[in-house]
């Protein structure tokens, strides 16, 4: 009960270390520039095979670090070409001298939180536009994506704002979250507008746009935010349709509306942020943004497992399930 509305994940993680082979003393010098991209080609070439077999979320970031580390430890030790600053991390350890020319595990880490990254994007927006999302928004639809849930813990949060370009202090705090003891709790539209961070409609920031837009249907209707959308002369943005769709396949739906005040407050905040948007996207998009289609595998009592495909049928209050499974013998839960 301790993770529930907590992002949680459910992978175990083996480390398997074997002898290396002894260094020639004079070897070369190998550079982390001309491995970075053999690392991001590994994580690329396997993290659609992990999704395939059922992995998403934190643990789709957590399957790619196998590979991301196989080839840097193949190539250790490793050093830089170009000095970087020093880390804020490293700044925990004052007695730490700090070599600007080193190269850490952590590296390949990034680089492989990088490639899932741009994957995910590319798998939240199917269809391919001329767009360019701005880190604040990536950040938070990724956020949503990963920990798939409104609370998940502030480490993680400096990792993915990282990944994305972001000084976590000063973009993302108390912007489109705020910091409790040592998780990061995300906030709907409802509550950016109520504390006076959220920017305004056709601001650089695309969620910004998105949080007004599901504001207005919130608090007014859906007429009226179409029509800002229209003033602000975003009804074809590429982005602004990209965005979209993107928040629709990552914000969470609650199937009847008696069921929201069961949740916890931020996660029943952020399913009415869904419900208006997708009230948005039927009126004005419905022909362009396709409908989300949610896929989630489930474990019956016995063998065999099945898949439910649900296809939301342009109402937030009612699915139609499509199951397939090997066996009818089995109760499902």
């Amino acid at each position: 009960m301790h993770i529930r509305e907590k992002s949680a994940a459910k992978s175990t993680i083996f480390l398997v270390c074997r002898p290396r082979a002894v260094q020639v003393e004079d070897a070369e010098t190998v550079y982390w520039e001309e491995i970075e991209p053999r690392v991001q080609e590994a994580v690329r070439l396997r993290v659609a095979e992990f999704q395939e077999a059922g992995i998403g979320g934190v643990d789709l970031y957590l399957a790619s670090f196998g590979p991301a580390l196989q080839v840097f430890s193949e190539n250790w030790p490793l050093r830089r070409g170009r000095p970087i600053q020093k880390p804020r991390d490293l700044a925990l350890f004052p007695d730490e001298e700090f070599d600007p020319y080193a190269v850490w595990p952590e590296d390949a880490l990034d680089a492989a939180r990088r490639e899932v990254k741009r994957w995910r994007i590319e798998q939240l927006a199917t269809v391919k536009r001329q767009h360019h999302l701005d880190p604040l928004t990536e950040w938070y639809i990724l956020a949503w994506d990963a920990f798939k849930a409104p609370r998940f813990p502030v480490d993680e949060a400096l990792k993915l704002a990282r990944v994305v370009g972001l000084d976590f202090e000063r973009d993302v705090k108390n912007v489109v979250g705020e910091v409790k003891s040592s998780d990061v709790v995300l906030w709907d539209s409802t509550v950016r507008k109520a504390k006076g961070k959220l920017g305004p409609m056709g601001d650089t920031c695309m969620l910004n746009t998105l949080h007004q837009s599901a504001s207005i249907v919130r608090e007014k209707n859906t007429g009226a935010s179409k029509k800002a959308i229209e003033d602000n002369g975003l009804l074809d943005d590429a982005t602004m349709l990209t965005t979209l769709e993107a928040l629709l396949n990552v914000l969470p739906a609650v199937a009847s509306p008696e069921k929201a005040p069961k949740l916890e407050a931020h996660l029943a905040a952020a399913s009415s942020d869904f419900a208006a948007l997708e009230k948005l996207r039927r009126l004005a998009f419905s022909e362009i943004v396709p409908e989300r289609v949610v896929q989630m595998e489930m474990q019956f009592r016995g063998e065999p497992r099945g898949t439910v495909n649900l296809q939301e049928n342009g109402s937030s209050e009612s699915v139609d399930l499509e199951l397939d499974v090997t066996s009818g013998d089995d109760d499902i839960d």
